[in-house]
């Protein structure tokens, strides 16, 4: 079960059966390039974020090394307007108790985390074993490139522990600049000789 800790975030969607995967982005994100400062174990960043129906493996997860805080940095193949952010961590005191998120940067470690003003901030849910699905503030998400989470500390532990991450919204691809795709996805009519077909445009973009 997932729960919605905004008061805009609309709740009618979490009674239909396919709740868990509607909208879910993890097809939309650009998995080789997902990067993460602070992981105890290389690539464990990458691994918490995976498809809904494994979020609750609890054989791959992300733990911090050198202290409680940790960085992931997560860019999308289009433009996203994101609608949430779904996390299941650790249910004790290595459970973050805090995300920042900045979006569309991609120089954030941890001095521009606590130099910099994050676009949204979280207060996190403690000793849940479920997902939870945190809302954004919709109009400040609106054309998401890329995402930063900035996890600052926890609930009293040496270091943090995040078992799934996941993202909701609405993905749409990066159109080339209409010119050029109409360019070069038109033959010349004059190389074909149809009849009429000087007086006519398509303004079809592939």
């Amino acid at each position: 079960m997932s729960h919605c800790h905004d008061e805009h975030c609309d709740h009618e969607h979490e009674d239909l059966p396919e709740a868990g995967e509607q909208f879910l982005l993890y097809s939309r994100i650009d998995h080789d390039n997902v990067r993460c400062l602070n992981e105890q174990e290389p690539e464990s960043g990458k691994k918490v974020i995976r498809p809904w129906n494994e979020r609750m493996d609890n054989a791959k997860f992300l733990e911090s090394d050198a202290d409680e805080q940790l960085i992931v940095f997560v860019p999308f193949t289009g433009n996203v307007k994101l609608r949430s952010i779904c996390l299941r961590t650790d249910r004790g005191d290595a459970a973050p108790s805090q995300l920042k998120v900045f979006i569309n940067r991609e120089d954030v470690d941890f001095d521009v985390a606590e130099t910099y003003t994050p676009v949204q901030t979280w207060e996190l849910v403690q000793g849940s074993d479920d997902v939870i699905e945190y809302g954004t503030r919709i109009t400040k998400f609106t054309n998401v490139r890329n995402i930063t989470l900035f996890f600052p500390e926890n609930f009293g532990e040496d270091t943090s522990i995040i078992r799934f991450i996941g993202f909701k919204g609405e993905w749409t691809e990066v159109k080339r600049d209409p010119i050029i795709t109409v360019y070069e996805a038109n033959a010349n009519p004059a190389d074909h000789k149809i009849p009429g077909a000087e007086n006519k445009m398509d303004h079809s973009i592939q």
